[in-house]
């Protein structure tokens, strides 16, 4: 079956997944390694190298390429409230391994901490990665540190969205990204007060410049299908490599920068090259692993509240672009996701890369359960 007509899509997005509205997309891989609860770091960054060794022979890469590295770094929190240092450092010492020279790792922090115009900023996504302790990491592991809001409001371009998207504009994308040729993104696993979860797709938020930001909030009816067609854009086509994320962490409520976090006895580092396919297994991950959790935490008025993320994306917008702004805003609907099959922003995906993936699950070591393997496979096969 074809897929739907792409300025259709919003609306199929808004009702309960339905398989037979989507096309079967192609088998595609994610490799799980496993980390115990308590893990040194020299075990997670080996759990990380084992992941993607898995996931990519790095064939892509030749000897002296720039590598961008986009992490999370949405607050100064620590992980899991952001990217795992242990992680990014893995990732930057088997880059290096691999034969990369330049290997650059940055972000722009969210606009409650970050205030940027044409004119002003507040804040510092720098301060924040210190604090986080990912600056530290990133500088020890010898790559370099990059903060988009540092270069000025001119040092972005114009990323065009496919035809027909829900984008009014163009997205504004970091020059920085014309300097590398790959990109590898990590995410992490949590929650979002707003949009239900924050895991690879989310994560592209922090590539656009505030003016673009404004339009996503501002526009909230369709919030969850701009977040996956903004990684439909040609640089993160066309560049992105790999998407691995540390997850022997979760933020597994409220979210994106506080919450009960959660760390499992069986930890896991997930990874692909599709994000799509990542998405799935990591929400389906979180999923499993909020089960485990304290139910009067987890059923806590601010976590599943529907009227809150509307107010919430309302100080949002005017945070970004001024009450007039705000009071203007659509009205957002968090997504209620109780299965995989619930977020619009991956249902939307679904049309824009190719069909919904048929994921196959490999273990990149020999720490990670063959039964609990075997739960997330259940959680992920497409319904009838």
């Amino acid at each position: 079956m074809a897929l739907l007509p792409f300025k259709s899509r919003a609306k199929a997005s808004r009702i309960p997944f339905k398989a037979k509205l989507f096309t079967p997309g192609s088998q595609t891989k994610v490799f799980l390694a496993g980390v115990n609860k308590g893990a040194r770091e020299p075990e997670i960054k080996l759990a990380v190298r084992h992941a993607a060794e898995a996931a990519t022979d790095f064939s892509w890469l030749s000897r002296g390429d720039a590598v961008f590295i986009k992490p999370v770094i949405n607050s100064g929190n620590p992980y899991p409230a952001t990217t795992s240092p242990a992680a990014i450092a893995a990732m930057v010492e088997t880059l290096k391994d691999k034969g990369a020279g330049r290997v650059i790792v940055g972000d722009m922090s969210g606009v409650e901490y970050l205030r940027f115009s044409p004119v002003s900023i507040s804040g510092s996504s720098r301060a924040l990665m210190a604090s986080s302790g990912i600056a530290k990491a990133v500088q020890a592991s010898g790559a370099e540190l990059h903060c988009f809001e540092e270069a000025g409001w001119n040092a972005f371009y114009e990323d065009l969205p496919m035809a027909g998207s829900n984008w009014k504009h163009g997205l504004m994308m970091p020059n920085i990204l014309k300097e590398v040729q790959h990109i590898v993104l990590m995410p992490r696993c949590t929650r979002h007060i707003l949009t239900g979860n924050s895991l690879g797709l989310k994560a592209a938020v922090g590539y656009w410049r505030h003016d673009t930001r404004l339009e996503y909030h501002r526009d909230a009816a369709t919030l969850h299908e701009k977040t996956a067609e903004g990684n439909a854009v040609a640089t993160l086509k066309t560049k992105q490599r790999l998407v691995i994320s540390a997850a022997d962490k979760l933020l597994a409520t409220f979210g994106p920068d506080k919450g009960y976090v959660f760390e499992p006895d069986h930890g896991l580092v997930i990874a692909s090259t599709s994000v799509v396919a990542h998405d799935m297994v990591s929400m389906a991950w979180l999923l499993e692993n909020r089960r485990n959790i304290p139910v009067s935490v987890r059923d806590g008025f601010i976590d599943t509240n529907k009227v809150v993320p509307r107010i919430v994306n309302h100080i949002i917008t005017s945070w970004l672009g001024g009450w007039g702004a705000a009071l203007a805003s659509e009205t957002m609907i968090k997504n209620s996701l109780n299965t995989i099959w619930d977020d619009r922003v991956l249902i939307h995906s679904y049309n824009i890369f190719g069909g919904v993936p048929a994921i196959r699950l490999e273990s990149a070591n020999n720490t990670f359960p063959d039964t609990l393997k075997n739960r997330l496979g259940e959680a992920l096969a497409l319904p009838a």
